[in-house]
């Protein structure tokens, strides 16, 4: 008898993993994307067979040839997972005021495939010198991008405008990758032992830590992080925003008392809080009307 319902616990356990898979509690920005479908999805980049994908949301009245700003999304997951999908309610809320809203999808860090951060980083500014590369046939401003990302997609996001040695060979360098305002959340922000990534970057970390990276001339940044966040220590959010005023840049810091990584996307009202905080920093810089 006993060993019979052991077999039978072992033929119902997949069952009973694969139903909490899919009954996992949804967070409020999961929630919200759930119901929510791009406009249309096109294709920035060719890696061999490999086509990485943009998940484009259009405002209402759109048509080629517009001069909208563009906001582009990056997804988080420690550079090793994630899709576009995840930062839906972030594109289609820009969309709905009136801009070009981006979900962006790059290559995943991956030893199996031999894909590195240092790829990632490259799919990132790939994709802003798309944008602006076509930019009259995607109704953008090529000067009113605005780039965003969570976790380690605010580490892309952030690359974009610090790692300007890291690109791929096909990209035309004629075309700037450096985007005209960035948006943090909760972002990697420093690669070293005491941050988060150092393992997985190997020991060009430092060529990828955009605390060690700040320089003047960078775009005007807002950052959202929480003091409890154990995975990307507001240690390093705290440092890069000092770094940035200290040379002269414009950055902005919102702290989240006690917020874990990840905080805003948990809560519809902190979700709600980010977005209101981040339309009045595009409309101080005249890229939301």
């Amino acid at each position: 008898m006993k060993l019979i319902f052991l077999a039978s616990l072992a033929l119902i356990a997949p069952v009973f993993a694969q139903t909490a898979a899919r009954t996992k509690t949804l967070d409020a920005v999961d929630t919200l994307a759930k119901d929510l479908k791009p406009s249309r999805v096109l294709v920035y980049k060719k890696v061999g067979d490999r086509e990485l994908e943009m998940h484009v949301f259009e405002p209402e009245g759109f048509k080629t040839g517009d001069k909208r700003a563009c906001y582009l999304i990056i997804h988080g997951g420690g550079w090793t997972g994630g899709a576009p999908p995840r930062m839906y309610p972030f594109a289609a809320h820009y969309a709905k005021l009136g801009l070009v809203g981006i979900s962006l999808q790059y290559r995943l860090n991956s030893t199996k495939t031999g894909v590195t951060v240092f790829d990632c980083v490259k799919d990132a500014r790939s994709a802003v010198r798309y944008i602006r590369a076509h930019a009259s046939e995607l109704g953008i401003d090529p000067q009113k991008i605005i780039v965003s990302g969570g976790s380690a997609g605010g580490h892309l996001a952030a690359a974009t405008a610090l790692f300007d040695k890291v690109n791929e060979d096909s990209d035309d360098l004629a075309v700037s990758a450096t985007p005209d305002a960035l948006v943090l959340l909760f972002p990697v922000i420093d690669t070293s032992k005491q941050g988060y990534g150092q393992a997985k970057i190997g020991e060009r970390w430092q060529e990828l830590s955009p605390v060690h990276n700040v320089r003047a001339s960078l775009p005007p940044t807002l950052i959202f992080h929480g003091t409890g966040d154990t995975v990307t220590p507001f240690a390093g959010a705290k440092a890069f925003h000092n770094a940035m005023l200290k040379a002269g840049n414009r950055c902005e810091l919102d702290i989240n008392e006690g917020g874990v990584h990840g905080y805003l996307m948990r809560k519809k009202e902190l979700f709600d809080d980010t977005m209101t905080k981040t339309d009045a920093f595009l409309k101080s810089l005249g890229l939301l009307d």
